[in-house]
């Protein structure tokens, strides 16, 4: 990064410094941070950025990790990169205005022209991404097909799984010393944090037991609890009222922006969760207009998680690797557009890998055909499962039961 004279007919996007609080696990302070970040709404398609998608990983992808990690007794490993998006060069032009509080008093005018990535900057993501991934092919692993944040190392007998969430890795393997060995090529290739045994990630707490691997969101919960002032709410046993069909008809709610933000923040949430996921995906259809009935039913999930902040999901050993996928529907289940409502839970021995609960696309003209569009959906995130299985090198001994 340099200074410049101000480009005519060029866009300068604005900084900012952004300045929070990084916790521990346990709720308790790690640090103060503080980064200088670029306004990417300043941004101009076409002229300082093009493409931006960055894939995300799937939930799914996590709870089959952790899944094998707890049957094949393998370390998972938590790294984290600092800084990660300074690591790549940038093909287009861009330039900044001068950091606040790092004017050059003798050229205030002056711009700066990126070299690098910057945090906030649109195409960040997508350009990070494109070089962690190059640099794993490179050493030899190969993407998945099924998830393109999981990349598969093998070699012989050896195996080794690397999770990617942008600058979050967690990685296991049934050999240590080529883990370590990875671990000391990514050190010396990025400045990356070993964090060591895998505990907290994006917000999700990993405990082991003597039983196999927990999985909770305790402190994420309380935290929205805290949000929504609610922690001092009185638990209920359910997170709806047994065969509630919420309607678009009543008063509108005087606060979408806030029925909006704890509704993505118990999506969130429902990633741990799938006791909640029917309700929050009920709310979650009137993001538009919400009404008061809508918020009232968002505050019935409030006290319902009030009373269950301990619940997770539970990791075992399984002893069979088979399959099991439980497919339901709630025929017209909408009496606003009759569409009906599609669930599945699909286990892996014992453990619970992937859950949906969504409206159906068009209207069944009976249960019958709402039962067949729900066996649709399900089968295909078995198939997905099956393939992501296959990328693992985790072959099923027998036929999926549905």
């Amino acid at each position: 990064m340099g200074y410049y004279t101000r480009p005519p007919n060029k866009n300068v996007v604005i900084p900012k410094w952004v300045f929070c609080i990084k916790y521990l696990s346990n709720g308790t302070v790690d640090r103060l941070k503080a980064r200088l970040v670029a306004k990417g709404y300043t941004q101009q398609s076409g002229l300082d950025f093009h493409d931006t998608f960055s894939p995300v990983v799937k939930a799914s992808t996590v709870q089959v990790i952790l899944s094998l990690v707890v049957s094949n007794n393998w370390p998972p490993r938590q790294l984290d990169v600092k800084n990660a998006f300074l690591n790549v060069f940038l093909q287009e032009k861009v330039y900044m205005d001068q950091p606040p509080g790092y004017v050059d008093s003798k050229h205030p005018t002056h711009v700066c022209r990126l070299c690098r990535a910057f945090y906030g900057l649109k195409q960040a993501p997508r350009a990070w991404f494109h070089r962690f991934s190059s640099f794993l092919l490179v050493m030899g692993f190969t993407c998945s097909c099924a998830d393109s944040l999981l990349f598969v190392l093998s070699r012989d007998a050896d195996l080794i799984y690397l999770l990617l969430y942008v600058d979050d890795i967690v990685v296991t393997s049934n050999n240590s010393s080529l883990l370590a060995s990875l671990i000391g090529k990514l050190t010396r290739e990025y400045a990356t944090k070993d964090l060591r045994s895998l505990n907290y990630f994006l917000g999700l707490e990993a405990h082991r037991t003597s039983a196999g691997l927990f999985l909770s969101q305790a402190e994420y919960a309380h935290e929205l609890l805290q949000r929504a002032q609610l922690l001092d709410s009185k638990p209920v046993s359910t997170s709806m009222v047994v065969a509630q069909h919420l309607s678009v008809a009543g008063p509108d709610f005087d606060d979408p922006s806030l029925y909006r933000s704890l509704v993505r923040a118990l999506q969130y949430l429902a990633i741990t969760r799938p006791n909640i996921a029917h309700a929050v995906t009920a709310i979650g259809q009137y993001m538009h207009k919400p009404h008061v009935s809508h918020f009232q039913a968002l505050k019935r999930i409030f006290h319902y998680v009030k009373g269950t902040l301990q619940f997770g999901l539970v990791f075992t050993p399984f002893t069979s690797r088979e399959i099991l996928a439980y497919s339901n529907a709630d025929w017209a289940g909408g009496p606003d557009t009759r569409r009906s409502i599609s669930g599945y839970a699909i286990y892996l021995g014992d453990n619970l890998l992937s859950w949906s609960s969504k409206k159906q696309p068009t209207v069944s003209c009976s249960s019958c055909e709402t039962e067949y569009r729900a066996l649709a959906l399900t089968a295909a995130e078995v198939k997905w499962l099956i393939h992501l299985l296959h990328d693992l090198h985790v072959y099923l001994i027998s036929n999926t039961v549905l």
